[in-house]
């Protein structure tokens, strides 16, 4: 049989705009719509940005509650992911909607240089995050940019702030930050193995890279994949992705290329320990 592996789509992300693809889900009914795409194309975890009208970075609890109501109601059973990302928002409001309850919010245990910015992620602000998921019952997904940021993950465990069977996720191409390098992803993992065991991983490619790194994870048994127009707004160097949705169906292609399938939302949960919707 054929091994489920849970498919998230990044349907918005806080870089690409409306000017580099109109198909980019902005508001919070294109976004509905467009999780909704991507759900029925296989994706079972949706990882959520909310934007201003002005298409700018967003914290606005409304603006996340809007979103959480309406894939809930469209997308019945699919992981919910907020960000607490840092780009274009301030540090104080990161975690602002995380009383929402979501099933996911995403952690950077560590700070990262970007193209233009330095991402940063202080100790203090960490522990703060990882303290609201926890108090909130939100599974974290840990977001590695360097080898360092495995070992700050390992503190939290032992600072009991989050369980021992976290789920990580290597973000790969991000300029000045981790290359997109096959030898890197096997150094990672393997510190991963041996840090935290317990762990469930998959790896994000950013822009060009989006389909090698799935590639990358499928081969070495992955738990997911990422797709999704905040990481990339393109199926070729030519052509632009017709929405979140056709990117999804490319990763379940691929999936099927390396005997697995989407997983389904029930078989989701149960993979990333996720308690039933």
């Amino acid at each position: 049989m054929t091994r489920p592996v849970v498919i998230a789509v990044a349907i918005t992300g806080s870089v690409p705009r409306k000017k580099d693809n109109p198909a980019l889900p902005v508001t919070p009914a294109e976004q509905i719509e467009s999780t909704h795409e991507a759900f029925e194309a296989g994706a079972s975890l949706v990882h959520i940005h909310v934007r201003n009208p002005d298409e700018s970075s967003s914290s606005d609890p409304k603006l996340f509650a809007r979103v959480l109501e309406g894939i809930r109601e469209r997308c019945p059973g699919m992981i919910v992911q907020f960000s607490t990302g840092g780009r274009g928002r301030d540090q104080a409001a990161r975690g602002s909607a995380l009383y929402l309850k979501p099933d996911m919010a995403s952690l950077s245990t560590g700070s990262v240089n970007f193209p233009t910015i330095v991402y940063e992620n202080s100790p203090a602000l960490v522990w703060d995050l990882a303290g609201r998921m926890k108090e909130h019952e939100i599974r974290p997904e840990i977001e590695i940019f360097d080898l360092s940021h495995i070992h700050a993950a390992k503190r939290l465990i032992d600072e009991g702030l989050m369980s021992d069977r976290p789920h990580v996720q290597f973000v790969m191409g991000v300029k000045n930050a981790m290359p997109a390098d096959e030898r890197l992803l096997d150094i990672l993992l393997a510190e991963l193995r041996r840090v935290i065991p317990a762990a469930t991983w998959t790896a994000a490619g950013i822009g060009r890279h989006q389909s090698e790194v799935m590639r990358w994870v499928l081969e070495r048994g992955a738990d997911g994949v990422r797709t999704g127009l905040e990481d990339n707004i393109r199926v070729t160097k030519e052509r632009l992705a017709s929405g979140n949705a056709e990117l999804v169906r490319i990763a379940a292609d691929l999936c099927s290329r390396y005997d697995a399938r989407p997983a389904t939302p029930v078989e989701a949960r149960a993979m990333l320990s996720i308690r039933a919707d």
